[in-house]
């Protein structure tokens, strides 16, 4: 996961606005200046991917380098997962419920005919993460799915693909509190 510090710059631009609002900078100053962009955690559970769990992991992984607005983590003992990654023997899918919410289904019929399992499990993780197919497509492209063929293996978002899925989730600041932990802000 990247993340993006904003500059002194800004920070000190905000101080000046709000001083000029009334007096309400010293406040402010008080306050840490330090706010970075925090990317939107969600986490998923494999748990149920049975052999599919390490193609699970190396897709989270590739969205995790590939965006910078939203990190997926994997589900922590007691913690409700935001996706639940399931094997079964039907085609892949994902059953998005929510933005960042819902189910995939590694389809073991897909990998039975050739399809490689990183890339079933980005391109699935992508429609949870708000992208659709994009059918027919160049291998280039993560979300042209199988219709690229059982040849391609690419398992990564060509850059309009990031962006949208960055488009999707921006919004997100977290500033550092006085205890020193963030506190998520949404625009």
């Amino acid at each position: 996961m990247h993340v993006r510090t904003l500059t002194g710059g800004l920070a000190a631009a905000c101080l000046v606005a709000l001083s000029l609002t009334g007096g309400q900078a010293a406040a402010v100053a008080q306050g840490p200046a330090d706010a970075t962009l925090a990317a939107r955690v969600l986490t998923y559970d494999a748990a149920g991917a049975a052999e599919f769990k390490s193609a699970v992991d190396r897709g989270a992984a590739i969205w995790n380098a590939s965006v910078d607005a939203v990190e997926l983590r994997p589900v922590t003992a007691g913690q409700r997962a935001n996706i639940r990654v399931l094997a079964d023997n039907g085609w892949p899918r994902a059953l998005p419920t929510t933005l960042g919410n819902g189910t995939v289904y590694i389809g073991r019929q897909a990998v039975d005919q050739g399809y490689d399992t990183v890339r079933i499990s980005s391109h699935e993780l992508g429609h949870i993460l708000g992208l659709p197919d994009r059918k027919p497509g160049p291998c280039s492209s993560l979300m042209s799915g199988s219709s690229a063929g059982v040849s391609c293996t690419n398992p990564y978002p060509n850059a309009a693909e990031k962006t949208e899925v960055e488009g999707n989730f921006s919004g997100v600041l977290a500033e550092r509190n006085p205890a020193g932990r963030a506190e998520l802000i949404v625009d």
